[in-house]
């Protein structure tokens, strides 16, 4: 059976090291992105993706912009979106989903 594949995208090369460990011990295949314009490259490409965590808060592009541009792309809009994010206000939650995520993580994971 094919391994599942886990696009990260993340400013902080300490979370992506996190994430991906724990997902490689839970029969993942990752790969990752340090901007979000860098993920849009790869995602318009036909790189395999089965799901995408994504880092709320990142200079130049944050997650709130990047989700609907992910989104947008014809071959990705069913790819599962999962805003990931240190921040846990009331209301973060809410904003994560508004801006097209799927699903919800707060940091530590």
């Amino acid at each position: 059976m094919e391994k599942k594949r886990i696009l990260i995208i993340d400013d902080d090369t300490r979370n992506i090291f996190a994430l991906t460990a724990t997902l490689k011990a839970k029969a993942f295949d990752c790969v990752s992105c340090l901007s979000a314009e860098e993920a849009l490259q790869l995602l318009k490409g036909d790189e395999k993706v089965d799901a995408i965590l994504i880092d709320m808060m990142m200079p130049d592009m944050d997650g709130y912009e990047a989700i609907p541009l992910i989104k947008n792309i014809n071959h990705r809009s069913g790819t599962p979106v999962i805003s990931v994010t240190a921040q846990a206000m009331v209301g973060d939650r809410e904003k994560c989903l508004d801006a097209g995520a799927d699903d919800y993580i707060s940091k530590p994971i």
